[in-house]
């Protein structure tokens, strides 16, 4: 995989699917920023298995929903290394509960963490990567911000706005060269999936054509695509990685 950018941020990146996604660009030979809000042990073990693998990287810690410190933690980022060249919106959270119960301050939640806190990186990114004339930003939806989910009434419209905000910046950013583009994970084998009962499993991956959770290497290796030049024609775009899934 062929990268021109030196570095990136991985929002969300101390474990789970974030935690992959660092490891593989960092495999890639980027320098990658880990990011977390709580968690600074697991951020650090997943700063250890990089280095171990003669990789770079740094640990940012850092409230994604909270503006000013996105915006310093940028700043901070181009300061050290001269640039940011790519930057993976994955930082999320999940309240679920059904509309009828679901209070405002319950919504509004998720929509700051999760859309909130994706368009506060994407408009600091897009000023950096413009005088730059050169950036690639993924944002990591799901696949309820296609279809909707009871329950995740949240959930699903702090994804589908991401799809359709990523689409407004790419707009914005191609005469720029700066490239904006979304993956919708399907049902992904993480710590949340490994509680589930057997049954309930069962249930899910006969809804999916390809039989099996995706894993997140999987999605990491879709990331790492989007931000390279291999995909240097390609902005605006939704990549749909479920196992067939939705179609």
């Amino acid at each position: 995989m062929k990268f021109s950018g030196k570095n990136v941020l991985v929002t969300g990146s101390s474990r789970g699917i974030g935690a992959q996604i660092a490891k593989t660009l960092a495999s890639y030979g980027l320098k990658v920023w880990i990011n977390y809000r709580f968690g600074e042990e697991d951020a650090k073990a997943v700063a250890h298995s990089i280095k171990e693998m003669g990789g770079v990287c740094d640990i940012i810690g850092f409230d994604v929903s909270d503006e000013n410190a996105f915006v310093e933690a940028i700043k901070h980022i181009v300061t050290t290394d001269g640039e940011l060249s790519y930057l993976v919106n994955n930082a999320g959270i999940t309240n679920d509960k059904l509309a009828m119960r679901m209070k405002t301050d319950e919504f509004m939640s998720v929509i700051e963490a999760n859309l909130k806190s994706a368009f506060i990186g994407c408009r600091e990114a897009i000023k950096v990567m413009s005088k730059q004339r050169f950036g690639s930003v993924v944002n990591i939806a799901s696949i309820v911000g296609e279809t909707g989910n009871m329950g995740q009434t949240n959930y699903s419209a702090s994804k589908g706005g991401l799809i359709t905000m990523s689409k407004s910046f790419a707009l914005e950013g191609a005469s720029r060269g700066v490239r904006f583009n979304t993956i919708t994970p399907g049902f992904i084998a993480t710590q949340m999936t490994d509680v589930l009962k057997e049954e309930i499993k069962a249930g899910f991956i006969a809804k999916i054509p390809l039989g099996r959770f995706g894993n997140a290497t999987e999605v990491a290796d879709s990331v790492a695509f989007l931000l390279s030049d291999h995909s240097s024609y390609i902005t605006g775009e939704t990549l749909k990685v479920n196992g067939g899934m939705y179609m």
